[in-house]
């Protein structure tokens, strides 16, 4: 038993260190194959297959991992009193150190893999136009676009701040929240004011 327990232990780290190189790989080119991610792993490429049998098995398992990241991000910021532009702020200033991870997401949704992604994503999708429609509700998140777009949009903004920010890494967390807020229809001043305090 201990020695199927280590075993078993050890194929999940196998597993895990897969998937990260892959988000690495992918991130720096969506078209990357399994022989890429395998290379870049240092293993054999059946050892790749292994875990994931093909290349949308693998983009299947990335995405749940950043669907489970990115919820309990969002299900942390979420704190009784706040309210909806201070929740945002929150879980931007969270998600912003993951945004390397997954903003090949943005990528791989418009590839031939689009609605497995974007049935995945559908629970992170879901709470977040819950949350843009709550601020809606209050008044303190614009009316011009339906909720589950804009909140789309003010989500992808998060992903384009950081791949159009320069390479020195001088854009934040700071400018992620601004942006984002100000697409949701939150006043400069007040997006400014969020931003700051986080």
């Amino acid at each position: 038993m201990v020695i199927e327990s280590a075993r078993q232990r050890s194929m999940s780290e196998a597993r895990a260190r897969i998937l990260n190189v892959a988000i690495q790989v992918l991130a720096a080119n969506p078209d990357a194959g399994m022989e890429d991610i395998a290379l870049a792993a240092g293993v054999v490429r059946r050892t790749v297959y292994g875990y994931f049998p093909s290349r949308i098995d693998l983009v299947r398992a990335l995405t749940q991992l950043a669907v489970d990241e990115i919820q309990q991000v969002l299900n942390n910021a979420h704190v009784s009193g706040k309210t909806a532009p201070q929740v945002w702020a929150d879980f931007i200033s969270h998600i912003w150190p993951l945004a390397h991870r997954y903003r090949v997401l943005i990528v791989l949704r418009r590839s031939e893999y689009g609605s497995e992604i974007h049935a995945l994503l559908r629970p992170v999708d879901d709470d977040i136009t819950e949350l843009v429609r709550q601020g809606q509700a209050a008044g303190t998140f614009g009316q011009h676009l339906p909720a589950a777009l804009l909140g789309h949009i003010a989500f992808a903004t998060v992903f384009n701040v950081f791949d159009g920010g320069p390479s020195d890494g001088s854009l934040s967390a700071r400018e992620a929240i601004t942006t984002s807020l100000l697409t949701l229809g939150v006043p400069a001043t007040t997006a400014s004011e969020l931003a700051d305090r986080r």
